[in-house]
């Protein structure tokens, strides 16, 4: 057996669908016998069922809770009999040429214990942890801390992901990606399976280190590429990503390095943890809470100026209004306006001016009706309805300026569509325009292009052997 590829999935049914697709094209190219593994970890997406109709080749490993990452690539692992066993995450997608041409790097290069490939997100934007440096205790700080990505190409603080290196040449390097982790059976044998203690995140560090403290070699070859959509598998952006891999690093840490730097290095982790995690907390409550706020200084800037054309053209009196009028009475009002427009649906998409109109609307109401209870803090009728009525006009022009910035139009009710073709069969077509719809995308689908075998004059390898033939979907 040449090949060995395990696929831990969890809840990507489709993703995974695309990935086993893209292995099953490159065990054919490879021309040498290969297995193919999926340990499913509890999924309820139907990931199951869909690798049993579509994929009878692949050995599937049915679990019933979700043991971890390390854990469930083991199972294969123990299964395996590949001279080479490749990790695959299920969100990827690796070209008809990439096993074959990483074996053959492999054969090669007989000291070489793993090998990691040059790897693209979904939009073609090189992924930094293609090739990755050792996390030493410096090398992590400089990472928390951000000063890897202030200076990506500094042989100091860029050793991460090591951004002083030529991605598009071969290098020797420390760390693979547990993504795509190809590795070679006799030197898996002598370090050992990955360790369990990780549950997501880190064991891929943790062998690739392992594997050099063996005497092996690991590269990073760009000889080939495979897609990774990054974070389908694992949401990166989420606050529990934060502490689950900054813990990993602190398990590696305590492992591989001595107890006194382990502790530092603990410290630093734990700290950036801290950190991070607050950091995501509170960038999601601002991009959450944004909308709101640029409508409340809005409102609060056009109440100041019309205090003051109030003040001097309309006022009985030259005495200007008390400072607790910006400073509490219009505050107080801004929130009820935003409190009334947002029950009202104002802050709903897509956007309706009867929505804003009303809550706008009925929260005058409210602050004029509650004025008349406190004598002290009665300060304008009249403001209070110019106020009401600016406050309409503020939230309708930020929208519009916000919709036309975005999409060029002031077509509030109508989001632009996006016209696209499908690359596939017409029942591939037909499950993509299935997959857009349910997840309320709005898209104008054109067709869909169908790749036809054809029989090619030209000399073996030199031609695709294939046509694409248009269709129109109604």
């Amino acid at each position: 057996m040449k090949l060995s590829v395990v696929i831990v999935n969890y809840n990507v049914c489709y993703f995974l669908e695309q990935a086993l697709l893209s292995v099953r094209k490159a065990v054919a190219k490879l021309g040498e016998p290969a297995e193919v593994f999926v340990v499913d970890n509890n999924s309820v997406d139907g990931s199951v069922a869909m690798v049993r109709a579509r994929f009878p080749e692949v050995v599937l490993i049915e679990n019933k809770d979700n043991p971890g990452f390390s854990k469930a690539n083991n199972q294969a692992l123990r299964q395996a009999c590949g001279q080479y066993v490749l990790l695959l995450n299920p969100d990827t997608v690796v070209e008809e040429d990439t096993f074959r041409l990483c074996c053959a790097f492999m054969d090669a290069h007989p000291t070489a214990g793993g090998l990691g490939v040059k790897m693209l997100d979904g939009q073609g934007r090189f992924l930094p942890e293609s090739k990755r440096g050792l996390p030493t205790p410096r090398v992590a700080f400089y990472k928390i801390f951000g000063l890897a990505q202030l200076f990506p190409r500094s042989r100091t603080f860029g050793r991460y992901h090591l951004g002083y290196l030529d991605k598009e040449q071969t290098h020797e390097i420390e760390v693979l990606s547990g993504a795509f982790m190809l590795m070679r059976r006799q030197a898996l044998d002598q370090v050992g399976l990955l360790d369990e203690d990780y549950f997501m995140y880190g064991e891929d560090i943790d062998l690739s280190y392992r594997l050099t403290r063996g005497g092996w070699k690991n590269y990073y070859f760009p000889g080939t590429r495979i897609i990774h959509y990054k974070g389908e598998s694992t949401r990166r952006t989420s606050i529990n990503y934060v502490f689950v891999f900054y813990r990993a690093m602190v398990i590696f840490a305590r492992k591989h390095f001595a107890p006194e730097r382990a502790g530092l290095f603990a410290l630093l982790i734990n700290l950036a943890i801290w950190l991070r995690a607050g950091a995501a907390v509170a960038q999601r409550l601002l991009m959450q809470a944004a909308p709101m706020l640029l409508d409340a200084a809005l409102i609060i800037g056009g109440m100041y100026l019309l205090k003051v054309y109030w003040e001097d053209y309309h006022k009985y009196g030259p005495t200007p209004y008390p400072p607790q009028f910006m400073l509490v009475a219009v505050p107080v009002y801004t929130a009820v306006w935003l409190a009334a427009a947002y029950f009202s649906g104002a802050y709903d998409k897509p956007v309706h001016t009867l929505r804003i109109v009303r809550g706008i609307f009925f929260g005058t109401i409210l602050i004029s009706a509650a004025s008349n209870f406190f004598d002290a803090w009665r300060f304008s009728k009249a403001l209070i309805i110019l106020g009401g009525v600016w406050a309409v006009a503020a939230l309708l022009l930020r929208r519009l300026l916000t919709h036309f910035l975005r999409h060029r139009n002031f077509r509030l009710l109508k989001e632009k569509q996006k016209n696209i073709a499908i690359v596939g069969s017409a029942a591939e077509s037909q499950r993509v325009r299935f997959l857009l719809k349910n997840a309320g995308v709005r898209t104008r689908i054109m067709g869909y292009v169908s790749p036809v075998a054809v029989a090619s004059q030209e000399a073996p390898g030199t031609c695709w052997g294939r046509c694409a033939r248009w269709k129109k979907l109604s």
